[in-house]
């Protein structure tokens, strides 16, 4: 039975959590960033420390016993009380303290960044003294560091199939079907549906539309998660794929790309996302505030900058 709470009994409590929500110990591993065994080595320890069985696993799967759901009730409680005790102790005397973590996806729009940038400096303007963070990776690598509530908020486009997510969107990117200048589609007078079916497409691992998917070929020998991992795959002229128009837009002035058929072109709707059970402090909310502020058509941001150009073209 648990006598005084220590720190390393809330280290427990938390990977009990983690666990539970991801479904189980193998399942848990790549959020906690801990071997199976090691996982249940540290439960065992809770277990011992608290004095009663809280899960069963095996051949029927994980699944908590009645004492278990109790303490989760009871931790997910706790946690909750010690973040808003953490929060309110920062925002103590008005001003806004603390730190505010934010995601967001690589490769953005050059208006999008001009956009964040004027959140971050109307954000400034206040009375704070909050150190933020900028973290820019894939959307899949978004939710997991959300899911571990190691951010505030991520800026991107996701499943949407996160229960725990709260999403407010934010803004629409269009992409398109290219192909690279060694293609046999870059020269072609036209590109019928039947040559793009038979065209080998990069596909991307993390599929997140709702209102039907893309334009799929029959063949796929390429696989990539990130923009730029997409875009080195149709440079080599072997491959079509799907790219941001404002990714691709340099490239394509240079020759290097052309866009296959516009008409299959779609949106993708980005969000700004957060975990439910991370309760948002005084820096946060505002933060956010000023971010939506930021992004809402009626607001003056600055007028959008010419993209980055690629290197010069050697042929």
């Amino acid at each position: 039975m648990l006598g005084q709470l220590h720190d390393p009994d809330l280290h427990l409590l938390r990977l009990f959590v983690t666990v539970v929500e991801a479904g189980g110990f193998s399942a848990a591993q790549g959020v906690a960033g801990l071997s199976q065994p090691t996982i249940s080595q540290r439960m065992a320890q809770l277990e011992a420390r608290l004095g009663y069985r809280l899960c069963s696993r095996g051949k029927g799967g994980f699944r908590l016993t009645e004492k278990g759901e109790l303490l989760l009730q009871a931790t997910r409680g706790l946690l909750l009380n010690i973040e808003q005790f953490r929060q309110q102790a920062n925002g103590v005397g008005g001003r806004l303290l603390g730190t505010v973590r934010v995601g967001m996806a690589e490769s953005q729009d050059t208006s999008v960044s001009l956009r964040l940038a004027r959140a971050i400096a109307r954000f400034r303007e206040r009375d704070e003294a909050v150190q933020l963070e900028l973290i820019s990776a894939p959307p899949a690598e978004l939710e997991r560091l959300l899911l571990e509530q190691r951010l505030d908020y991520a800026i991107s486009y996701f499943s949407g199939n996160q229960a725990a997510f709260d999403y407010q969107p934010l803004f629409e990117e269009r992409q398109r079907l290219y192909c690279g200048k060694e293609h046999p589609l870059f020269r072609a007078d036209e590109v019928t549906h039947k040559q793009l079916l038979e065209a080998d497409q990069v596909r991307h691992p993390y599929r997140f539309l709702k209102g039907g998917e893309p334009f799929q070929s029959q063949r796929c020998l390429a696989t990539a998660e990130q923009i730029e991992s997409v875009l080195t795959f149709i440079l080599s002229g072997r491959h079509i794929g799907f790219l941001p128009c404002h990714c691709a837009a340099p490239w394509e002035a240079q020759g290097q790309l052309r866009a296959l058929d516009p008409q299959l072109d779609f949106t993708v709707p980005f969000t700004l996302a957060r975990h439910r059970g991370r309760e948002p402090g005084e820096a946060q909310r505002a933060f956010v505030e000023d971010v939506l502020w930021a992004f809402t058509p009626a607001s003056t941001c600055p007028a959008r900058s010419a993209p980055h150009q690629p290197p010069a073209r050697t042929d």
